[in-house]
């Protein structure tokens, strides 16, 4: 608890290097897992791998995303009631968030068990790659609830101020998927469905250490029966906070049916390995900015539901500050050193020309990235659901994917490449004005629910 209570009395700065460096670290380890895993597959494997595992990485990400988005309602929930001393709301939203996470993640699994072909062909497994995202998926997937059971206790964590053991949830399954890849798919050349078996077991090591934290004392909750018994309130207000997150995944695999199967009618299967590779760079190259949004959301949270509107303003200002000066120096590595970073990727000098102009273009709009990051998960942070829902949907939902339908027909291929720092430009706008427009009303009125 001494920790939780720090976020309300220590310097903003200090609090928010502690909660951003642990989460940029964590986001750091696993897109290194990201990048040395499509290295694994592209060199040893083949480009079709590379187009298989992007086929299948929305997929993952949205079943995992139900145990992510009950995480994250919950865990708003959670920092509002130790700004708020309820620690009894507390330990029942995680009560609740335990049960719900079991329920849903179960019968995703089922459903996606049974229509596996139907949803690879849905989300652009199409010719070479379908087999083989087949054979990648079908290992996969026993192991994505248990990723997602490590989601949802890696907010839970962050929420109630231990960032380090959240960051260690995120490491543990990169760093033993670095160590398990060369010896499944090199050692025992086990190819495409090694780096599956990989993948698996480091998800299962996840969900296997958060327990043992909320078993041995080092959270402060409790895994206890009473509180598992489900609460329409509590139930109602994870649901309404965790749609946002849920919804955001949502689209996203929206976005990558859209994005998979544009790519595949103008560049083929070669365009879904470019954008493979495109996706790798993205999740590496902005894990500091990803990381501060992570980090200043129990922050604004606690100080939020302890009515500390200086302190609110002070931590927005910041993240948005650094993170907005970090993002130019990505943008600036990017510009300088395309060519090498694709490089690392494949040896296949076709796919190395077409991947490192797009990228260049992907990532024109990076400086402005922050401000739809936080504007969104400001909203998530104070609770308010609706507003949170809207903003974090402006990219995927309301720029990009009609994007993707506009540009490539005018300019091909490079129009995919294009909607990006477009769809970029246009939500950080939309973001910033709703965000400065509340920060300017904050007050005792913010607290209602309406208040936008």
């Amino acid at each position: 608890m001494s920790q939780t209570s720090q976020l309300g009395t220590a310097p903003i700065g200090q609090l928010l290097r502690q909660q951003a460096i642990p989460a940029s670290i964590g986001i750091l380890v696993l897109s290194i897992y990201g990048i040395v895993d499509t290295i694994f597959v592209g060199k040893y494997v083949g480009a079709v791998a590379i187009g298989a595992i992007t086929v299948v990485l929305p997929i993952t990400y949205l079943i995992s995303s139900l145990g992510m988005a009950i995480g994250v309602g919950g865990g708003s929930i959670i920092s509002r009631a130790f700004g708020a001393k309820n620690q009894q709301l507390a330990h029942r939203t995680f009560g609740n968030q335990v049960t719900l996470v079991l329920m849903f993640v179960a019968l995703a699994l089922v459903v996606f068990t049974v229509y596996q072909t139907e949803v690879l062909k849905l989300f652009g497994g199409k010719g070479e790659t379908l087999p083989a995202a087949q054979e990648y998926f079908r290992i996969l997937l026993p192991g994505i609830p248990f990723l997602a059971i490590a989601m949802m206790s890696n907010n839970v964590f962050r929420a109630e101020g231990k960032p380090k053991i959240a960051m260690t949830v995120m490491i543990i399954p990169a760093i033993l998927n670095l160590v398990l890849d060369p010896i499944f798919i090199i050692y025992l050349e086990m190819g495409l469905a090694g780096a599956a078996i990989a993948t698996t077991i480091s998800y299962i090591a996840s969900a296997i250490f958060c327990l043992w934290n909320f078993l041995s004392g080092k959270s402060a909750m409790r895994i206890n029966l009473p509180d598992m018994r489900l609460r329409w309130p509590i139930v109602k207000e994870i649901f309404s906070l965790g749609f946002v997150t849920f919804s955001r995944q949502s689209v996203v695999s929206l976005l990558m049916i859209v994005l998979n199967n544009t790519l595949f009618s103008y560049g083929g299967e070669l365009a879904l390995s470019v954008y493979g590779i495109i996706q790798r760079v993205m999740m590496f190259a902005n894990f500091p900015v990803l990381g501060i949004t992570q980090g200043f959301i129990p922050i604004a949270g606690f100080n939020f539901g302890a009515q500390n509107w200086p302190r609110v303003r002070h931590v927005v200002s910041l993240a948005l500050k650094s993170g907005t000066l970090i993002a130019v120096s990505i943008f600036a590595g990017i510009m300088l050193f395309s060519k090498p970073l694709v490089c690392l990727f494949t040896n296949e000098q076709e796919l190395i020309d077409l991947t490192a102009p797009a990228i260049q273009i992907a990532f024109l709009a990076t400086p402005c990235i922050l401000f739809q990051l936080v504007g969104s998960a400001y909203f998530q942070a104070i609770g308010k659901a609706r507003q949170a829902l809207f903003l974090t949907l402006t990219k995927q939902g309301f720029c990009l994917i009609p994007l993707l339908f506009i540009l490539p027909p005018f300019f091909g291929l490079n129009g995919v490449w294009m909607a990006f720092p477009i769809a970029d430009v246009l939500s950080a706008s939309i973001c910033f004005y709703f965000l400065r427009k509340q920060l300017n009303k904050l007050g005792p009125a913010s607290l209602r629910s309406d208040a936008f």
